[in-house]
């Protein structure tokens, strides 16, 4: 059986953990910036990980 490719977009959004859970980029950091307050960006500017639930689909996306 041939082996399972990495999900190209998959693999600039995520990243494994040493632990196996995924991080990502949190989402609101692209634009409308001047409208949000220092202390907003600075805490949407941080990883977030995973959710459980969607977890599993993004391993099997990143062939793990």
């Amino acid at each position: 059986m041939p082996k399972q490719k990495t999900h190209s977009g998959a693999k600039k959004r995520f990243k494994l953990t040493g632990t196996g859970k995924i991080k990502k980029q949190g989402a609101g950091m692209r634009h409308n910036l001047e409208v949000k307050s220092s202390k907003v960006k600075r805490s949407l500017n941080k990883d977030r990980l995973v959710a459980p639930a969607d977890a599993k689909m993004i391993k099997k996306l990143l062939g793990k």
